[in-house]
């Protein structure tokens, strides 16, 4: 990261009538603040602007959106060149903003957009997936991870957050397990899972905290699993109210493999990924970000 007096706010393209974020916009720039916006259409599109960040030599680079929108700007960040990486600022703007919750970042989004352009930009791990995906927050696997997937966007829309819980008690049928082997170092597990949480953030599905030990700076994942023996009923606590379980099994690791005899399917960030394999590791300190000092993810 370097000094520079330009930013570029990357917008997904479902806010960009946001009028409250329009006048954030407009009070920065009267104010000296050289504030390009960029908003998407396509998958592809963050990488672009991402792209034109660089080479406008941009201080930051702000992601305006939901999780998925600040994976798909993280991943472009971080292959950029080290010497000429902006930082990342975060403008939450989408249903349930797991990773932008557990940062303390406000709501408000003049005061969010202040925080992305002035904050203080801290070092934060990112994770990597098969070596060529990526998460900033949470990767996701078995039934929670088709819950996320299946929750129709008009209940997305009307309940934010909360929706993913209640249309995951809906389903409450469809809950199965899936059979796989996770190794690490000094770690061996073997047998089915109803839920698995790699966290480098703490929480996932609409603020459900599955890993709520994660650290984005301390160079670890951090990996919680439920077993298939646990009851629906306890299983339910341990995900809403944090309840201790003998059946919820936890570790920090630096990287993790999941091998399974069937296709998997793990959630990064809001998007799927199905393989029989993963090789999941952290990458220390991979990207600067501008976070609040009050921010619940740093060590």
């Amino acid at each position: 990261m370097f000094e520079s007096s330009v930013h570029v706010l990357i917008l997904n393209g479902k806010g960009a009538g946001n009028e409250d974020l329009r006048q954030a916009v407009t009070a920065l720039r009267q104010d000296g603040v050289t504030l390009h916006v960029r908003v998407t259409w396509e998958h592809g599109d963050a990488g672009r602007y991402v792209e034109e960040a660089v080479a406008l030599r941009a201080a930051t680079v702000i992601a305006g959106g939901g999780d998925g929108t600040i994976n798909e700007v993280a991943t472009a960040l971080c292959l950029a060149p080290d010497d000429q990486r902006p930082a990342l600022g975060i403008v939450p703007l989408g249903t349930a903003n797991d990773f932008a919750t557990a940062c303390n970042i406000p709501d408000n989004l003049e005061l969010a957009l202040q925080l992305a352009i002035k904050g203080h930009a801290y070092p934060i791990d990112l994770a990597r997936v098969n070596r060529e995906r990526y998460f900033i927050n949470m990767a996701t696997g078995g039934f929670g991870t088709r819950i996320t997937t299946e929750t129709p966007e008009r209940l997305k829309s009307a309940l934010g957050g909360v929706s993913y819980l209640l249309h995951g008690l809906m389903r409450m049928d469809t809950l199965k397990a899936d059979r796989c082997a996770i190794t690490g170092p000094d770690f061996q597990w073997e047998g089915d899972a109803l839920v698995i949480g790699i966290g480098n953030g703490k929480q996932a599905g609409g603020g459900q905290a599955l890993c709520p030990e994660a650290l984005i700076n301390d160079g670890l994942l951090q990996l919680r699993l439920f077993t298939s023996e646990e009851l629906v009923p306890a299983f339910l606590r341990s995900i809403v109210s944090g309840e201790e379980n003998p059946n919820v099994i936890s570790a920090a690791l630096p990287w993790l493999e999941i091998q399974a005899p069937n296709e998997m399917t793990f959630n990064l960030d809001g998007e799927p990924l199905s393989d029989t394999h993963f090789r999941i590791e952290l990458l220390p300190a991979a990207l600067s970000c501008r976070l609040p000092p009050n921010c619940t993810l740093l060590g």
